[in-house]
């Protein structure tokens, strides 16, 4: 029961947790798929990647993907280029999941659509250097890019924020969803990391109100990959109507956000909730 907009907080980032019985199956099923590429090609390592390996991944389940890296033997890096070596990837998986109805290529990955979830599958390669080397078959180039110090950066400015950065960030994620899903999620969630760059987070009302605020400026300029790899991660904010669109939300978002803290003030509570509500949706909890 939340008669508090602490209260109300809290609840929010409970219900955006995936559920312990979630993560096990989640558990099971990475693993299966990683299996499964390694029995028909040659895997040097695969790992959990992606918001679910940063803690950022936002129930429902159903509506997320679960990433899997899998790093290929060098062989295969000049075997007929990026879409080939999804179409390699692809093959291996119908061998193992032949019931399954729908193991797609897209872009970057394989994508098998289970009943209940979604897994992608990125092959990739080490990179000279460090990193990996993942394939863009639509632009047809590698791409650099290190997911193992993605966790590492995201888990140590969560321990920097006490631990209050990852909810906080799955909280932004659930307004993106609920309106219109305009921004993608890894651009979105390094906006937040390099807004909150030594900024404390004193409670999580203020803390979003904070981050629609500078985001509605953050959003115009380019991103960059805190691996220090990739381009600008906005650039599929091509047009000035797509950039529009995205600060419109914000400051929508904003301008709500400090209406529900002046009627907290006001003790006006359930008016207040009735407001985060319209920013977050029903993922937030109602009054009372």
């Amino acid at each position: 029961m939340a008669t508090t907009i602490k209260q109300s907080f809290l609840g929010f980032k409970s219900n955006l947790e995936i559920t312990g019985l979630q993560q096990q199956t989640v558990s099971t099923r990475q693993q299966n798929v990683r299996d499964a590429v390694a029995v028909d090609m040659t895997v040097l390592d695969s790992f959990l990647t992606g918001s679910y390996r940063r803690s950022t991944m936002i129930a429902p389940l159903s509506d997320a993907d679960i990433d899997v890296f899998v790093v290929m033997d060098s062989a295969y890096f000049q075997q007929g280029g990026q879409a080939a070596l999804l179409d390699k990837v692809k093959a291996a998986l119908k061998k193992e999941y032949p019931k399954t109805p729908k193991i797609s290529r897209n872009g970057q990955a394989v994508t098998i659509t289970f009943s209940d979830f979604v897994v992608d599958v990125v092959p990739a390669f080490f990179r000279q250097g460090g990193g990996f080397l993942i394939p863009d078959s639509i632009n047809a180039r590698w791409i650099s890019t290190d997911p193992k110090k993605h966790v590492e950066i995201w888990s140590t400015a969560n321990s920097n924020h006490g631990g209050n950065l990852v909810p906080l960030i799955k909280m932004v994620k659930a307004w993106n969803r609920q309106h219109s899903s305009l921004l993608r999620s890894f651009h979105l969630e390094t906006m937040i990391l390099g807004i909150l760059t030594n900024v404390t987070i004193n409670d999580f009302s203020s803390g979003t109100r904070y981050v629609f605020d500078k985001a509605r400026q953050a959003v115009k300029s380019a991103t960059y990959d805190p691996s220090g790899y990739g381009g600008n991660l906005a650039d599929y904010l091509n047009t000035q109507q797509k950039i529009d669109d995205v600060v419109s939300r914000l400051e929508t978002a904003y301008t709500r956000a400090i209406d529900a803290e002046s009627l907290e003030k006001q003790g006006k509570t359930s008016s207040a909730v009735d407001k985060w509500r319209l920013i977050f949706g029903d993922y937030f909890p109602a009054y009372g």
